[in-house]
C-alpha cells in the first residue's frame, strides 16, 4: 500500500523583537486517496467518513461539504488547464482521533503516474477558515524537494499581519518527510519558521495503537498548543492584528513549484 503514518515534530520559532520557540511530537496520516476503502476494510480502528478511535472525513478538506477531495482538486487543475489521465491524490494531514481534529496545515500531492504535477497547501484558522495555496510543476522538474513562493493570503496568527510573503521548502514523503516554510515581512525580515519533518511508519492497527498510547491527545494537543502558546507572546509584548471575517474558503493559484 501506498498510504503510511509518519511520526513527526512540528516547530514554530519566531525572530527579532518578539523572540518565541515551541515544538511538539505529533501523529500525520499520508493517506492515498484511492486506498481508503482498503484501509477500513484492514484496519477496524480507522475508518473512512465515519467515527472511529482513527478516521478520516471527507468533509475536513477541500470543499468541506462532503464532496470528495478529488473532485476539488480536479475542478480546480482543470480550471487552470492542467491536463492529467491517471491522477493519483495523496494527503499528508492530521487523524480525526475520537472523532476530533484540527488541521493547521494539510498538504495534498498530486502525480499523474510518478509525476508530481500539483501541490495544495491547505491552510486553517482556529476560526475554522480555510484557504489553499495551489503550486504547479509546470517545468515538469522531477526532484525530492521543491522550494517555491508565495504571498500571504490568508488571516492565520492574530499576532503576524498580512503582509508578508512565504518560503517554502517541501521533501516529499519517502522515508522521511520535511516541510520547512518561512514567513519574511515587507521588508523581507524573516519573522517565523515553522517546521514539520518525521519517520515513516507502516499504516498498520499497531502503530496506530501505539501512538495513541504515548500521545493519546495528539489532535486536542494541536488546538491547546496554540492558545497556550499565544499566551506566552500576548505576555512579551506581541502586537494583536485583527481578522477581518472571511465569507467562504477559498483558494489561490501561486504559479510554478
Amino acid at each position: 500500500m501506498n498510504s503510511s503514518l509518519y511520526s513527526t515534530i512540528i516547530m514554530h520559532e519566531r525572530f527579532h523583537d518578539l523572540k518565541h520557540k515551541f515544538k511538539y511530537y505529533i501523529l500525520s496520516i499520508f493517506i492515498d486517496q484511492d486506498e481508503l476503502i482498503e484501509l477500513t476494510k484492514k484496519i477496524s480502528i480507522f475508518s473512512y467518513n465515519k467515527f472511529n478511535i482513527f478516521s478520516y472525513y471527507e468533509k475536513d478538506h477541500g470543499y468541506r461539504d462532503g464532496r470528495l477531495l478529488r473532485e476539488f482538486v480536479e475542478d480546480f487543475l482543470l480550471l487552470h488547464k492542467i491536463r492529467f489521465k491517471r491522477l493519483k491524490i495523496y494527503i499528508m494531514c492530521l487523524p480525526r482521533i475520537f472523532g476530533y481534529v484540527f488541521n493547521p496545515l494539510s498538504i495534498i500531492y498530486c502525480y499523474e503516474d510518478e509525476k508530481l504535477i500539483a501541490i495544495f497547501y491547505e491552510v486553517k484558522n482556529t476560526s475554522n477558515e480555510q484557504h489553499t495555496y495551489c503550486f504547479v510543476n509546470k517545468n515538469n522538474e522531477n526532484i525530492n524537494e521543491y522550494n517555491h513562493e508565495c504571498n500571504k493570503n490568508f488571516y492565520v496568527s492574530p499576532f503576524i499581519g498580512m503582509k508578508a510573503r512565504y518560503k517554502f521548502k517541501n521533501l516529499l514523503p519517502q522515508k522521511k518527510m520535511s516541510i520547512v516554510i518561512d514567513l519574511f515581512d515587507k521588508n523581507n525580515k524573516k519573522i517565523l519558521t515553522a517546521t514539520q519533518y518525521g519517520f515513516k511508519l507502516s499504516f498498520d492497527t499497531f502503530s496506530l495503537l501505539k501512538q495513541l498510547f504515548f500521545n493519546p491527545v495528539v489532535t486536542i494537543k494541536v488546538i491547546f498548543a496554540i492558545l497556550y502558546e499565544s499566551i506566552f507572546i500576548i505576555l512579551k509584548g506581541g502586537k494583536y492584528y485583527a481578522r477581518e471575517k472571511k465569507i467562504n474558503d477559498s483558494i489561490s493559484f501561486e504559479g510554478d513549484l
